[in-house]
């Protein structure tokens, strides 16, 4: 901290900072830049984490703003995974909707309404780090877009339902990992270093060189926010750790549980093995000597048998050779053998 190139984070920003008037610049320029719209916001409205409580404080920040066009724009920043974050994310949209229209309206004065969610953690699956959401209506049959008159201005116009209907943003900002080449990479740089190019023009940007600079801050300001980043990193270290701890005890879990299996259907499939073969040889040569040989073969294959199925479940599990080696004893021969089989 303390560097002269270091910026105040974002959702910190959004907290204290972009709900002021003479800093609209900063959030207009991020959303333009995201949406490909240029964006003039007219006033903050109430949102739900205004307040200062740790939840919100800690685990996510957001801001609920209407633009010159009288769209609604909903930015929020979340700093820890849920598992129904779709499922709040369309609540929130369709809770500003009937926020904004009075009963008795018409529905033409339903508002349009964009979410831009930031993520500072791990959150789907997938190759890019910024996806976006839109209503279509297809053609089952033919694959056409479908489009609705809407009476605009006094004038009667086309439109798609995407005009309409809400528009999703999903910002993964741990999945961002490229040198910036682009105006959206700019800010994702941002997003995830604090860092900004010194000769950067991207919208937005060129306002928080000179109005989110962590020197700027007084004293005062500078410990709330050091004791915030504080807080963040001891949480995120807390939720590695619980990862971390689960996936330790699942393994040691799934390898008793391999071994209990195996051994248990190892050594029935031996004795039967054994019985068998004892059987066929003691009619050769003498029942009591077939017994004891097909027992004493019987157990050493149901063993063998045992270890072997341990190690088909660790590999079905995923689990590296020196692990697999450790927990039966396999040559890394045998387990390279048992993978080909799988």
């Amino acid at each position: 901290m303390g560097q002269e190139n270091t910026y105040i984070r974002f959702d910190w920003a959004m907290k204290h900072m972009l709900r002021d008037k003479a800093n609209f610049d900063i959030l207009e320029g991020f959303i333009t830049v995201l949406t490909g719209e240029t964006v003039h916001i007219e006033e903050i409205l109430e949102s739900e984490s205004n307040q200062d409580s740790a939840e919100d404080k800690f685990n996510r920040v957001d801001i609920k703003a209407k633009n010159s066009r009288g769209h609604l724009i909903l930015v929020e920043v979340q700093l820890t995974r849920q598992l129904y974050y779709l499922q709040r994310i369309l609540y929130g949209t369709c809770k500003a909707i009937t926020e904004h229209i009075n009963v008795g309206d018409k529905y033409d004065q339903v508002k349009k309404v964009y979410s831009i969610s930031i993520l500072y953690c791990d959150y789907g699956q997938g190759d890019d780090y910024v996806y976006h959401g839109q209503t279509q209506f297809k053609g089952l049959h033919t694959g056409s877009d479908l489009v609705v008159s809407m009476k605009e201005e006094g004038v009667i116009v086309q439109h798609l339902p995407g005009k309409v209907f809400p528009e999703y943003y999903i910002v993964r900002v741990n999945a961002y990992n490229k040198v910036p080449d682009s105006p959206l990479d700019e800010w994702m740089t941002y997003l995830k270093s604090g860092k900004v190019k010194e000769d950067t023009r991207t919208p937005g940007l060129q306002q928080v060189k000179k109005k989110l600079r962590y020197l700027s801050m007084s004293a005062k300001e500078r410990r709330e926010y050091d004791a915030h980043m504080d807080t963040i990193m001891v949480q995120n270290d807390v939720l590695d750790t619980a990862r971390e701890e689960g996936w330790t005890e699942g393994l040691e879990k799934g390898m008793a549980e391999g071994r209990a299996q195996g051994l248990a259907q190892g050594l029935a499939e031996g004795r039967a093995e054994g019985r068998a073969e004892g059987r066929a040889e003691g009619r050769a040569e003498g029942r009591a000597e077939g017994r004891a040989e097909g027992m004493a073969e019987g157990l050493s294959k149901g063993m063998e048998k045992g270890v072997t199925n341990v190690a088909a479940n660790l590999i079905s599990l995923g689990m590296p050779d020196d692990v697999i080696m450790r927990a039966t004893g396999l040559s890394v021969e045998v387990i390279a053998s048992l993978r080909k089989s799988e």
